[in-house]
């Protein structure tokens, strides 16, 4: 693609790819799709992150699990290998040919940190300005094995001596970050999750006389508080039945077990697996509540399906979360690690059930953001009035009436 006309600003964006499906393949599709209605986009996806057999979901790896597509307007390089050749080499050419002003490089994982690395010098080399959005600063397997860790801490100060700006999603997270990393002077914005409201609509399934159906979606990781969620569950009365979505990640087999043990197991439905975009609408459509006990969290994609969907959630009072839901009328927050008190909070949330909340989340408004950090850094053609840009990207205005 040759060089635009100048008009507007051309953005790169780098993130994580469909073959190694998770959130942040969403997020780096959303984002650029959303940002595509401001800016000139072009995407490079990550495509092979690590050896298969390293990957948690090893099993579902290069199956086609996702209906959402990039906009025509954004020209995708599909892509980056984690051993590097040829397709790092082509990455940066793709670079050079994109003519970027600004290269925006999606973190959520130390796997993609030598191919930044590359891309970053790549850029600066050719005098591009570099961000780096933060979904967390490390991710909490990483964190567990010490090899990675230290890797990660110490190569990443290589990169980040070389980023212009930073994005994160919330005050926590900038706080968490200026705090295991001294980025200085460096610029940063908070840019709120955009909505996760692509799947396609499904028609609400009415459920059983005086049964509230709880939901808990995603992936199963110590850090998501699941097996709190099953222990509050077995002290809750007949009028509740819980369904639970989601593939096990770390070997973290504890909520699986409980369940197979519990109880109130007649009353528990179990689909341990990653679920394609055409089921995903299907559980959300048959639940009256969601419940996401996270232990931490910087972000959730599933609490933003949920506020799509305008249900009821019940998550705790972690991480960045609370700036995420503080403003859904549907969120009722809880302290984490805490079953009685998580079992309290159901009951409570199953009042707020059968009306459909307003989800507050805009894409308009991380466009907004990306606008001011890029004045901020003196990318040429930012910094107009973004409050005159209209998106297609946010389906409910911000003060639609109760409601996905």
């Amino acid at each position: 693609m040759p060089p635009g006309d100048g008009s507007k600003t051309r953005i790169l964006v780098v993130g994580s790819g469909w073959r190694f499906l998770s959130g942040i393949s969403y997020y780096t599709c959303r984002l650029s799709n959303a940002l595509s209605e401001r800016f000139e986009v072009g995407t490079i996806l990550m495509r092979r992150l690590l050896p298969a057999r390293l990957y948690p979901g090893r099993a579902r790896v290069g199956h086609s699990l996702a209906d959402l597509r990039y906009d025509d307007g954004v020209r995708v390089f599909d892509g980056i290998d984690w051993w590097g050749v040829p397709s790092l080499a082509r990455a940066v050419a793709f670079l050079r040919e994109f003519q970027p002003d600004v290269l925006v490089l999606q973190w959520w994982t130390g796997a993609v940190l030598h191919s930044y690395l590359v891309l970053c010098l790549a850029a600066r080399s050719l005098g591009i300005r570099v961000v780096v959005e933060f979904h967390e600063v490390q991710d909490t397997a990483e964190l567990r094995h010490r090899w990675a860790a230290k890797y990660v801490r110490s190569c990443i100060r290589p990169l980040l001596r070389r980023t212009d700006g930073v994005i994160v999603h919330s005050r926590f997270d900038r706080a968490a970050l200026a705090a295991a990393y001294e980025l200085g002077d460096v610029p940063a914005e908070v840019a709120l999750h955009g909505p996760f409201d692509h799947h396609e609509p499904a028609v609400r399934r009415a459920g059983g006389d005086g049964v509230c159906r709880l939901l808990f979606f995603g992936t199963i990781r110590p850090y998501k508080g699941l097996e709190d969620l099953v222990e509050a569950f077995a002290a809750l009365g007949p009028g509740y039945h819980l369904t639970v979505v989601g593939e096990t990640w770390e070997g973290w087999t504890l909520p699986g077990e409980m369940i197979a043990g519990s109880p109130v197991r007649d009353r528990i439905a179990f689909v341990n697996r990653y679920v394609a975009d055409a089921e995903v609408n299907e559980y959300f459509a048959a639940a009256d509540v969601v419940v996401l006990p996270y232990r931490r969290s910087s972000a959730s994609g599933p609490l933003h399906i949920a506020m799509s969907h305008g249900l009821p959630v019940v998550l705790t009072a972690v991480g960045g979360l609370v700036e995420a839901a503080e403003a859904y009328s549907g969120a009722v927050f809880v302290q984490a690690g805490a079953p009685g008190e998580l079992g309290a909070a159901i009951e409570r949330a199953a009042g707020l059930a059968g009306r459909r909340h307003a989800d507050p989340s805009s894409w308009d408004r991380t466009v907004a953001a990306y606008d001011r950090l890029l004045s901020r850094i003196k990318v040429r053609g930012s910094g107009q009035d973004s409050a005159s840009v209209t998106s297609s990207y946010q389906t409910e205005p911000l003060l639609s009436p109760d409601l996905r």
